[in-house]
């Protein structure tokens, strides 16, 4: 059932400097850790800091055969032949999430740690009966507003269950990580989490250049300017209304929507029903190490997700907003409040003020035909990416939590061992 990396990370030769953290991690995704990049730049950010970094993912044998090296960090698989199916509520949904949690809670229970951390809503009940156990600091890190995905909210009862479940265990959390500041807001009034720390999702650092990639893998010349999608194809992202609103852009504008998921032989059939198959273009998502080339050669990046979809889209901060402003692409977005807040601090983009097919398609034209506001949210978008929206300066909030957790539990152990001594309970 299990396999393991034997390497270990090595928080660093010589003394430990006093700044850094001291002590081990262990992070709990469920999905391969080599596909969740922020999982990744999580575990590189507290190794870095000084702490031994495990991690405990999911993996399904076909596409992970063999054991991996994932940098420095020691890995424990947990292997699933059938983790990629997807279920919708039945009896067997929940026989197979309860089936994932004891697995996830057996490996972690046996995986010592000094912090558990969960790095999304389903490891979060694996990680909460290591760290009961263990009697251990929890860590519940959240990419979205919990449980607030309509296809879960219709089902009343079980919503409501799930809420009393998540309320008690964030009860329990010495910390919880939020991905967009309206997050964290709604979590203090709903959860009784404590220590509600934000960490956005930006990429770290780099240097986007200049790049074609877009244009010559699709055959395009050099005057037909590319409107970018790039994510989930998943409900809720508005990517029909891409689609529909194609018939009113104006000449020589090309949608590419880049990505993978449910939605995919959907738009396929609805660009061909639609007859527009020269102007929007469906590409797989390229390598993380490529990413950024490709997401540079376009001229602008779509956030075009309906606000009214679910309360979860209207106050998300997608990480796509960050990896648009970090390759100097300018934004235009729907007026979801924290990417409005985001592109209006930084002169980056532009706010929708219609999702109708007409008013879409000549939003993006209008855009794209401003080549002189282009230029300025680019050197706009470059700069914020180069001193503000990058990892390196975000990672600090995360840091700084461990920091208070583990000198908490300093402070804890130390009151228990004098009380020990004295006879005085701690």
């Amino acid at each position: 059932m299990e396999s393991m990396v034997t390497q270990r990370v090595r928080p660093g030769a010589g003394k430990q400097n006093p700044d850094q953290l001291a002590g081990r991690a262990c992070l709990h995704v469920r999905m391969p850790i080599a596909t969740d990049v922020r999982a990744m730049r999580n575990a590189s950010a507290l190794q870095a800091a000084g702490m031994d970094v495990f991690v405990v993912d999911m993996v399904d044998r076909r596409s992970h055969p063999h054991d991996e090296r994932l940098g420095s960090a020691k890995v424990k698989h947990i292997v699933i032949p059938f983790l990629y199916r997807r279920a919708r509520f039945k009896p067997w949904f929940l026989a197979r999430f309860a089936w994932f949690v004891l697995l996830g809670a057996i490996q972690l229970a046996n995986t010592p740690a000094d912090v558990y951390h969960a790095c999304d809503l389903k490891a979060l009940p694996a990680c909460y009966i290591a760290a009961r156990l263990h009697r251990k600091p929890l860590v519940f890190e959240t990419y979205e507003l919990p449980l607030e995905d309509p296809e879960f909210t219709r089902l009343r009862w079980l919503h409501a269950l799930a809420n009393r479940v998540l309320t008690s265990m964030m009860s329990a959390c010495a910390g919880v990580i939020a991905t967009s500041p309206l997050h964290t807001e709604a979590m203090k009034s709903r959860y009784r989490g404590k220590n509600l720390v934000l960490v956005r999702n930006v990429p770290a650092y780099e240097t986007p250049g200049s790049s074609d990639q877009l244009r010559h893998h699709l055959g395009l010349d050099e005057s037909t300017r590319i409107a970018l999608y790039q994510g989930n194809l998943q409900a809720g992202r508005g990517l029909d209304l891409l689609v529909w609103a194609a018939r009113f852009l104006p000449p020589r504008i090309v949608v590419v929507i880049k990505g993978e998921g449910e939605l995919q032989a959907e738009l396929n059939d609805l660009i061909s029903k639609e007859g527009v198959g020269d102007r929007v273009r469906l590409l797989p998502m390229v390598p993380l190490a490529e990413r950024l080339r490709w997401t540079a050669s376009a001229d602008v990046g779509l956030i075009i997700h309906p606000p009214g979809y679910s309360r979860n889209v209207q106050t998300l901060l997608p990480n796509k907003l960050f990896e648009y402003v970090m390759a100097g692409v300018p934004v235009l977005a729907t007026p979801l409040e924290a990417v409005a807040n985001i592109i209006k601090r930084y002169d980056v983009g532009r706010l929708l003020t219609s999702l109708e097919p007409e008013a879409l398609g000549q939003a993006i034209g209008q855009m794209l035909n401003d080549r002189d506001g282009l230029q300025r949210m680019r050197a706009n978008a470059l700069a914020a990416a180069e001193h503000v929206l990058r990892w390196e300066v975000e990672q600090e909030n995360l840091i700084r939590l461990y920091k208070d957790i583990l000198n908490v539990q300093r402070q804890d152990l130390t009151a228990m061992r004098e009380g020990a001594h004295t006879g005085i309970p701690g």
